[in-house]
């Protein structure tokens, strides 16, 4: 079985297996007869479950071992030996190699194109965007998924919760292709980025604790400024930043004072934010933050100065907010195991690392702290709570003592000797084969149903930018044709108020008073939302939402080009946003009822006829008692405290990601669709 397929393996492939069987001082049929054992249709493709075979195995018993050595070895053996896997994994079979040696031509075409008479140095830092193909070799190249697959096996090169938006990050200059010498570069960086971190003294007056890592330092002789502020006064200093605490030591005549700690990791209410520091206290540069705390009297203020923007700021703002919601996340899930603990330790500690050398490499587009981070990732993320708790649950399922878990991989750089005791050691499962990678299988699924909320959002939002684009007399002529289907309702009951028609006045009054004195409300509210619904299942059985493709709104007038300046002038900001929010809300509005949104008009449908139901079965007057009960209770301090965070926050990302129907605006009364 062998010898067939491998006849039908992409060669790089077959170099693979063969190099893992040498790893692994076997032979590679030995291993296929292992594999075949194991394997059935319904596990996958054979030659890519074939290389994940021998790629893991390969793996967990040499690879990850002395990784720091393997890494910078001249031969860049770890570089290597990943990166053919992860082009083993993407092209498994020959029918890929077709495609492949295709692929290559045309990027070898795109790279002389781009490489003018500037050769490669080996100094160049990496994704410079005007450098970048400099570092582009013509060799084969990985995409995506193949990244994501080994930063499943060894979170070195990225973490499984944010690979994907790592990999987004690093190869948005090369087209969403990474290169071999390109990956290798990222990964000695790292190598170098843990050594160089490794060298930096301890705080003066501080012991470190023994699981205790130094992520960031700054404010030393070959670094920039940091400036603590205490009330009027300025006192420069060192920050630097651990997975336990913040220090500051203030700078002296000769050294430095002992520092201040600001530990991080207690289960308390504080937090970081930005902050405009100025002379005097004046808020002139907002390039600061201030650590608030119940334990501290007022808060502590730390600039960091800068000529242009405030990306030190923000990138210390992200460090320390991702330190906290490490601590927190430890605590919320009760992840008390020392093994569990370290090892998210060890992942948001490689992370920080990782988003270190993206800001080394992107020197010109900085990098989004948020792709490389984990928590701070999840908190942007749509459902990025689910995935915390999918991240907890995978944590308790992983052994920390793999040599492939995070932790493992710091131990082998002689990052940090992590305590574990030998019970918690013989106590945590023995890892099979293929097994570590199938731990984040759940955690995936959530990552990438997260991911595919952020593209329908994105959608949404990129639908709502035209119109927010428009000035304040547009969106009064978007407003008052959004509104012009309700004009016939206003007009009947004006006149119905106004007494226009005594005979209708009457017969409403009386079918009013009858419906309270029968307490039909209910039903006539419940009647009125099924016509509602009819309505909608009439626009979708019409497939107006296909024939209408766009609002066309008239916007011609009969004032010249100057009284249309002077009224824009005296137009306020705030009713401009008033009125675009409000336009935004109709239009999604709109998009539900004549299903451009399928997925939100189905709840919708569903929603409205559960209500119906409930307001036809249950007497209308309990549904008042009800919800008057429920907003006294909401609005006390009991129901403050009790406030469903969670649901709010599902009800906004469901509202956030409604797309809206374009609009356009025209003079032309002849163009505009009847």
């Amino acid at each position: 079985m062998m010898m067939t397929e491998g006849k039908h393996l992409f060669s790089v492939a077959n170099d693979v297996l063969h190099q893992c069987a040498e790893k692994l001082d076997t032979s590679v049929d030995k291993l296929v007869r292992e594999f075949e054992a194991e394997w059935t249709p319904e596990t996958g493709d054979y030659s890519r479950k074939l290389v994940e075979f021998f790629g893991s195995k390969a793996l967990i018993t040499d690879v990850c071992r002395n990784v720091e050595e393997k890494i910078n070895d001249p031969y860049g053996s770890f570089s290597k030996f990943t990166f053919d896997m992860m082009l083993a994994w993407e092209k498994p079979t020959s029918e890929d190699e077709n495609n492949h040696t295709e692929s290559i031509a045309k990027e070898k075409e795109d790279i002389k194109k781009l490489i003018g008479v500037a050769n490669e140095q080996a100094d160049i830092p990496l994704f410079y965007s005007d450098l970048m193909p400099l570092l582009v070799d013509e060799g084969p190249s990985v995409g995506e998924d193949a990244f994501v697959w080994l930063a499943s096996l060894v979170p070195l090169i990225a973490d499984v919760v944010n690979a994907r938006f790592t990999f987004e990050t690093l190869t948005a200059p090369t087209g969403n292709q990474l290169h071999f010498p390109a990956y290798d570069k990222y990964l000695k960086e790292i190598s170098q980025s843990i050594k160089n971190l490794q060298k930096q003294n301890k705080p003066k007056g501080v012991e470190l604790a023994d699981d205790e890592f130094i992520l960031h330092r700054e404010g030393t002789a070959s670094t920039q400024r940091v400036v603590r502020h205490i009330g009027g006064t300025s006192w420069p200093g060192r920050l630097t930043l651990t997975n336990y605490a913040l220090y500051f030591e203030t700078s002296g005549v000769i050294t430095y004072d002992d520092a201040l700690k600001i530990d991080l990791s207690k289960n308390i209410d504080h937090s970081v934010k930005p902050i405009a520091t100025g002379p005097w206290g004046a808020p002139l540069f907002d390039k600061a933050i201030v650590y608030e705390s119940p334990e501290l009297s007022e808060g502590v203020i730390l600039e960091f100065p800068e000529i242009t923007g405030s990306t030190r700021r923000d990138h210390w703002l992200a460090l320390v907010r991702e330190v906290i919601s490490m601590h927190q996340f430890l605590s919320k899930f009760n992840l008390e195991s020392s093994s569990q603990a370290w090892e998210m330790h060890a992942r948001t500690i490689l992370g920080i690392i990782r988003l270190h050398q993206a800001r080394e490499m992107l020197r010109i587009s900085i990098p989004i702290p948020t792709k490389f981070l984990i928590f701070s990732l999840c908190d942007e993320l749509p459902k990025g709570d689910f995935v915390l708790e999918e991240l907890a649950q995978s944590l308790k399922r992983v052994n920390s003592r793999h040599p492939c878990s995070a932790s493992s991989i710091l131990r082998s750089m002689n990052a940090s000797e992590a305590i574990v005791s030998s019970k918690e050691v013989d106590e945590a499962h023995r890892t099979s084969i293929g097994g570590h990678n199938d731990n984040h299988a759940s955690l995936e699924t959530a990552i990438d149903q997260a991911r595919k909320e952020v593209r329908e959002i994105k959608d949404a939002k990129a639908s709502t930018e035209g119109l927010k684009q428009e000035g304040i007399s547009r969106n009064v002529l978007v407003l008052k044709e959004l509104l012009e289907p309700l004009r016939s309702v206003f007009l009947w009951f004006q006149e119905i108020v106004e007494w226009g028609k005594p005979a209708n006045t009457l017969l409403a009054i009386a079918t009013t008073l009858l419906i309270i004195y029968k307490e039909w409300i209910g039903k006539a509210i419940s009647l009125s939302l099924l016509l509602v619904v009819a309505k909608m299942l009439q626009a979708r059985r019409k497939r107006i939402h296909n024939k209408l493709n766009e609002i066309v709104v008239f916007a011609a007038t009969n004032q010249t080009t100057r009284e249309s300046i002077v009224s824009a002038q005296f137009g306020f900001l705030t009713l401009q946003e008033t009125l675009q929010e409000a336009n935004i809300v109709l239009l999604k509005m709109h998009s539900i009822f004549v299903s451009r949104a399928p997925k939100h008009a189905d709840l919708m449908i569903l929603a409205l006829c559960g209500l119906a139901i409930l307001l036809a079965v249950i007497p209308f007057k309990f549904v008042m008692m009800a919800a008057l009960l429920y907003y006294v209770f909401t609005t006390s301090k009991l129901g403050k405290s009790m406030k469903n965070v969670r649901s709010e926050r599902r009800l906004k990302e469901w509202w956030d990601s409604i797309p809206i129907i374009p609009v356009r605006i025209i003079d032309d009364p002849a163009a505009c669709p009847k």
